[in-house]
């Protein structure tokens, strides 16, 4: 009978979820530890968080001294994994703390270029899975104060960026290669005891953290998957408690902790756990349904699978278009979206990264405002591009980036809103030709420079309420 329950349990719950994780019917499975609420949190520090709409991530640490060569030897998966590739001696990995010196580092010029590109935001790796800590932990000896660096870059970051009025998240990894407690299964009576002893380690630094830096606005966890971490549903959901006690309107993302199923992410139930959605790693949504009326972050690389600084990017390397359009999806789709950016060694950001940053800088100066504040417009899709709307002013905006040869872009829009004045963004004094489709909410928008295009445009749209539309539908029947 117990196997019965057990077999109807699980299936009740993959019914309940599908491969993206995101229920298609709500089931109501008993749960201690699911979802903390179901929507999105409406607080004032969320509704920063979801304007802010763009971010930079940093990927800092003892792995940007091989930059994914280890004794000659290339290797291609991401650089700050090198500890765990095969053939490297983890001991040797390990002492690499002794030459970690970033002498020129420089918090300010890191937060000036991220300000520039029209970044809010910043996450900041505070310690990866390698265990090494950028803030000086009294927790472990394997952190920056024993360095001969010694100086505390969380805090150096914390500073540098919040002078620039730019929000900090803080990454931090659960898993930790490092700690001699450590367990990715809890398979014997020794691995459980152990394992408390890296929770209570665990907790300590979380609220070290947010002692040292009480002014941070969330954390961004990683490494979370083992079952030894997904066994941990009560103690990882009252640990939480602590922290948003710490620091009230406190940010976390869904890849935190598991439910009382060790279901990741999304419950058993199908429900979001954390604040936002973490799923989109390097990947996209395609349309707002698949979102499922959640808060939601992508994190993208500039080259395909490089979060640590690699000295030898291979394959495809995003240009700044291509950067920009996913920006745009992103807030299309209700979403934020944030570019990595690996620091090599000595603490300076790489060329190729920065020619990106000044690219994407350069188009948001312009059209910032389409980004920031702004969301999901819920008019059907056109090729060329992306409407969003400003969630403050209500301006509509169509985001352009594959203008048609003869200038004509298709609009449809709310049957009961008019299309009163269609222009480029900031250039309002020159209004482009709008040529309605009878009954329809359809618009042509004329645009006559499309030999001089350079670079993808916004265009502002005016409306206005259909005060016809009643006359229109009466007419047809």
């Amino acid at each position: 009978m117990r196997t019965l329950k057990l077999l109807i349990g699980v299936l009740i719950v993959c019914t309940a979820i599908n491969i993206n994780g995101q229920s298609s019917k709500r089931s109501s499975l008993p749960l201690e530890y699911g979802a903390e609420r179901l929507g999105k949190r409406t607080d004032k520090a969320m509704q920063k968080w979801r304007d802010n709409g763009f971010g930079q991530f940093i990927h800092f640490g003892l792995y940007a001294i091989p930059g994914g060569f280890w004794e000659g030897e290339f290797h291609s998966f991401a650089a700050e994994w090198m500890r765990a590739e095969k053939g490297v001696d983890t001991d040797k990995y390990d002492l690499l703390y002794k030459k970690f010196n970033p002498k020129q580092l420089d918090a300010r010029a890191w937060a000036k270029q991220a300000k520039n590109m029209g970044a809010k935001y910043v996450v900041i790796t505070t310690k990866h899975h390698d265990g090494f800590c950028l803030w000086p932990s009294k927790y472990t000896e394997h952190n920056i104060s024993n360095s001969p660096y010694k100086k505390d870059i969380i805090k150096q970051v914390v500073e540098a960026y919040e002078a620039e009025g730019l929000d900090v998240i803080l990454y931090f990894s659960i898993l930790d290669w490092h700690h001699p407690s450590y367990r990715s299964k809890l398979e014997t009576e020794d691995d459980k005891k152990e394992f408390e002893i890296f929770k209570e380690f665990t907790s300590n630094q979380l609220k070290e953290l947010l002692t040292l830096y009480p002014s941070v606005k969330g954390f961004w966890f990683d490494g979370t998957w083992d079952s030894s971490w997904k066994d941990q549903a009560e103690f990882a959901y009252k640990l939480s408690e602590e922290l948003r006690a710490m620091v009230p309107g406190l940010i976390i993302g869904s890849r935190y902790r598991a439910d009382d199923n060790r279901m990741r992410g999304y419950d058993s139930n199908g429900d979001l756990m954390g604040d936002y959605g973490q799923g989109w790693e390097r990947n996209l949504p395609s349309k707002i349904e698949d979102v499922t009326g959640n808060d939601w972050e992508c994190v993208m690389t500039i080259p395909h699978n490089q979060w640590g600084y690699h000295s030898d990017w291979r394959g495809h390397v995003k240009d700044s278009y291509e950067i920009l359009d996913m920006l745009a999806r992103s807030a299309s789709l209700d979403g934020n979206f944030v570019l990595n950016f690996g620091p090599k060694a000595d603490g300076t950001i790489r060329i190729e990264e920065t020619k990106i940053a000044e690219e994407i800088g350069a188009w948001m100066k312009v059209n910032g405002e389409a980004i920031h504040n702004s969301g999901h417009l819920n008019w059907e899709k056109q090729d060329w591009g992306y409407y969003t709307i400003n969630r403050r002013t209500n301006k509509k905006y169509m985001i352009v980036f594959n203008m048609p040869i003869s200038g004509k872009l298709r609009v449809k829009a709310s049957k009961e809103l008019n299309i009163s004045k269609a222009f480029e963004i900031g250039n309002s004094d020159k209004l482009l030709k709008l040529e309605r489709i009878y009954d329809h909410g359809e618009y042509w928008i004329h645009y006559d420079n499309v030999e001089k295009l350079k670079s993808p445009i916004v265009i502002e749209l005016e409306t206005s309420i259909n005060k016809n539309l009643r006359k229109i539908e009466n007419t047809k029947t």
